[in-house]
């Protein structure tokens, strides 16, 4: 038996801009996912602290180093620049490696810097 679990976290990203011509997405700068094994076309769910919204969406990996955390196309009508966002992912982990199991997770500060994790 498998078991869905939280595989990375990214908590309280800065929404840094929303482009709703672009094709959809979510544009996270690429250092920021690779320290919690994101992947790019990867499916996240984000929860906007601001509003309470939560979608589904795909990762776009932005310039590393940028910060950029970007809404775009029909996500960027679910937040705005300077929202807080928490950016999730899932993996299908067997049972048995259950317990030993610990998602990848970072907090930010304002300017998406590391703080924690």
């Amino acid at each position: 038996m498998t078991i869905c679990l939280l595989k990375s976290k990214i908590h309280r990203a800065t929404v840094t801009g929303a482009s709703v011509d672009y094709e959809g997405s979510l544009t996270i700068a690429s250092d920021l996912a690779d320290r919690v094994g994101l992947r790019a076309y990867e499916k996240i769910l984000v929860g906007n602290l601001a509003n309470g919204a939560r979608f589904e969406t795909y990762v776009i990996l932005g310039k590393a180093g940028s910060g950029v955390i970007e809404l775009n196309g029909a996500t960027a009508h679910l937040g705005r620049p300077g929202d807080r966002l928490t950016i999730m992912s899932f993996a299908w982990i067997e049972a048995a490696a259950a317990d030993g199991h610990a998602p990848a997770v970072i907090v930010l500060d304002a300017e998406n810097r590391v703080v924690r994790g």
